[in-house]
């Protein structure tokens, strides 16, 4: 059987010819997806989120209708998404790369936010982020720790921060944001 080999201006036809496939595709996945609802809610700032567990829920038959592939492996320390054309035509992919975190219930809250972003920039969801907008103002909010109230072990915000923490939601730098926190207490949300 004889090998038939592609021109120079034929492989570029067939690679734009995929390129407009997959594009096609996400154009049409952007038009039906619509509005994602913002479903968890972040305790410590009083605002909500998209789980990714529902996020990938809602897209779920949008991709299958698409025959598209979601795909989101950690690889060289990067959290991927990638959507693949399941009749091989392409795909493309968004990525970021990890921080350096030993603690691995953090680096999980870390790799659960990044797998959520980089989906949402790939799909270009239209959000609004609650949670980075209510950080990035919490310091112009308060100028000052003396104008803050101290974080008790024994309060209602002490469980509310506790929760963020562990899901990720809040830094202990963001909680400096709205609470004088002592070392004993800064100790137990660890």
């Amino acid at each position: 059987m004889k090998e038939t080999k592609l021109t120079k201006e034929q492989e570029k036809l067939f690679i734009r010819q995929i390129e407009v496939t997959l594009h096609m595709k996400l154009f049409k996945l952007q038009q039906e997806i619509g509005t994602i609802s913002k479903d968890a809610k972040n305790p410590f700032y009083k605002s909500k989120y998209f789980d990714i567990n529902s996020l990938i829920n809602q897209l779920q038959p949008l991709l299958k209708k698409n025959r598209l592939l979601l795909l989101q492996p950690i690889k060289d320390n990067e959290v991927i998404t990638e959507l693949c054309c399941i009749d091989g035509t392409g795909s493309v992919f968004s990525s970021l790369k990890l921080p350096e975190i030993n603690d691995p219930q953090k680096l999980g809250s870390a790799i659960t936010y990044y797998r959520r972003y980089t989906l949402a920039s790939l799909l270009g969801l239209q959000a609004v982020d609650d949670d980075a907008n209510i950080a990035s103002n919490a310091t112009s909010m308060a100028s000052s720790t003396e104008e803050l109230p101290w974080l008790n072990e024994d309060s209602p915000q002490f469980k509310a921060v506790k929760t963020a923490l562990t899901k990720g939601t809040a830094t202990i730098a963001d909680v400096r944001t709205k609470f004088k926190v002592s070392k004993k207490v800064e100790a137990l949300l660890k």
